[in-house]
């Protein structure tokens, strides 16, 4: 298991990166600290989702300064040798732009090797109800020697909106969701979204208790 950043007990923002060693069983478990030069800004509230082999996709967060994020990074342990990629693209350069920054999202991994990017909120804490999807197939096996992949070694369609129909979940922020055994259809649990203001919701928000599902459908 790895993780990264997140909130201190002082109330700062971490940039640091952890493995937990389950390899001689949980009863031996141990956590080892991951340094490694370049790595993703200290933050909170983004999503480390695991692609499969050896690699995670990291994306999105608040930074130390509250600025809301949607920078993308790729993380292998291949051999034994952690090292963060950041993966970056200009918007004009993939057709159908890029997720607007957001923090409290949620990402899955579904059919097809893609991640879902659902909801989560910007900097004025508004929040989203759209779908992206980060197509894993765009993104080059990186190197160990290389520390960033710029738009002119990825795919033009590393990111696609989704339409979605039928009944939508309200705009949320910090909710969770998973995907099923196939990948095609995805849970979505709770978080926060808009509401009446009352004395005990500050800013108008309450938290949602609700479940929905999502259904993928493929295009044929």
């Amino acid at each position: 298991m790895v993780i990264h950043g997140g909130i201190g007990l002082d109330g700062l923002r971490l940039c640091d990166t952890w493995l937990l060693d389950l390899s001689n069983g949980i009863r031996s478990a141990t956590w080892n600290e991951i340094v490694a030069c370049p790595s993703p800004s200290a933050r909170s509230g983004h999503t480390l989702t695991y692609i499969g082999g050896t690699r995670m996709v990291l994306f999105g967060g608040r930074g130390i300064g509250y600025e809301v994020l949607n920078d993308v990074w790729l993380f292998d342990v291949e051999e034994g040798y952690p090292t963060w990629v950041q993966l970056i693209h200009e918007s004009r350069n993939i057709s159908e732009g890029v997720p607007l920054p957001r923090v409290g999202h949620s990402a899955t991994l579904i059919l097809g090797g893609g991640v879902l990017i659902y909801g989560g909120e910007d900097s004025s804490r508004h929040r989203k109800d759209d779908f992206w999807v980060l197509d894993i197939n765009a993104i080059p096996t990186v190197k160990m020697r290389h520390n960033t992949v710029n738009s002119k070694g990825l795919s033009g369609k590393m990111w696609k909106r989704l339409k979605a129909v039928g009944d939508r979940p309200d705009c949320r922020s910090f909710h969770r969701a998973c995907a099923d055994f196939s990948g095609r259809f995805i849970y979505v649990f709770g978080g926060m979204v808009d509401g009446l203001l009352h004395s005990v919701e500050a800013f108008g928000l309450r938290f949602d208790g609700e479940l929905y599902l999502v259904e993928l459908l493929l295009q044929i």
